[in-house]
């Protein structure tokens, strides 16, 4: 069993202060040491685990339980099949063993109000954040679950890279979208824990302040990089930027929001039955 101050100076990169030579509960030390894992054995994860682990998302908080999302749990070979080349950032995503899409609902409300002859004046931007977080807590709980059971675990972004035809391979009605994809197996290798930001820079007290974000920034580039540093080959989007000298994470981070991401989302959501007024 490992202690809160070994556990955070992984999380963060150094002592921080923060803990001390206590030992934790298994259920904090593993979420203080959880990492993406993107290797797997080639095993199957059998439906009886992911009931139970669906179960498990279902737990998590639900604005008023409304309740406003869905899960798709993708086996299909054709389907896996035509997701791949619409998530080329994601390799290999027609192999591994289990692949679920956690979608923003509304769609499900509307209609029962139907069933039960209401109308619902509810399709608005409140409606979309609502489901959103709905969506993104049901799937926090299901990666949570799935690592305590053995699994490892890697949420995909990348399935929002091409949402309209991640949509229609998943016959996505009017009302519903994906937040987020999650591969899950039991694991080839460990992953790495990866260093968060510093909780000076995250953690506001009583009142919103960052006048020390920027040495704060500096600081957490230099404990990332003397972890993991970036070569210049992995650079992003050099062909605007050119090659960094020094590439911290604020470089990173500051060259892929410098050009515009999936610009298309609000035009999806608006074709796909969010009103986001």
């Amino acid at each position: 069993m490992a202690t809160t101050k070994e556990l955070l100076t992984a999380r963060y990169g150094k002592d921080t202060g923060i803990g001390d030579g206590s030992v934790v509960s298994e259920k904090i030390e593993a979420l203080l040491a959880r990492r993406s894992v993107r290797l797997y054995k080639d095993e199957p994860v059998s439906d009886e685990l992911l009931d139970v682990l669906i179960g498990c998302a279902q737990s998590a908080p639900s604005k008023s339980n409304l309740q406003q999302y869905s899960i798709i749990v993708v086996k299909d070979q054709g389907v896996r099949d035509q997701l791949a080349p619409w998530c080329p950032r994601t390799t290999g995503l027609e192999s591994k063993p289990a692949l679920l899409v956690f979608c923003a609902d509304i769609r499900r409300n509307q209609r029962i109000g139907e069933f039960r002859n209401r109308p619902n004046v509810n399709n608005n931007m409140d409606a979309f954040l609502n489901a959103t977080v709905d969506a993104a807590l049901a799937m926090g709980f299901f990666v949570t679950a799935a690592e305590a059971a053995g699994l490892g675990t890697a949420p995909l972004s990348s399935l929002r890279d091409n949402m309209y035809a991640v949509a229609d391979i998943l016959e996505m009605p009017d009302g519903v979208f994906p937040i987020a994809g999650v591969m899950a197996g039991w694991p080839e290798a460990p992953g790495y824990v990866n260093q968060r930001l510093p909780q000076s820079v995250v953690v506001h007290r009583d009142r919103y302040d960052d006048s020390n974000l920027e040495a704060g920034i500096d600081d957490y580039d230099q404990t990332r990089n003397a972890a993991f540093p970036i070569p210049a080959e992995r650079q992003t989007r050099t062909d605007l930027w050119g090659v960094a000298e020094f590439y911290g994470w604020s470089e990173h981070i500051s060259r892929q929001l410098g050009k515009p991401e999936r610009p298309e989302f609000k035009a999806f959501l608006q074709s796909h039955g969010f009103d986001l007024d």
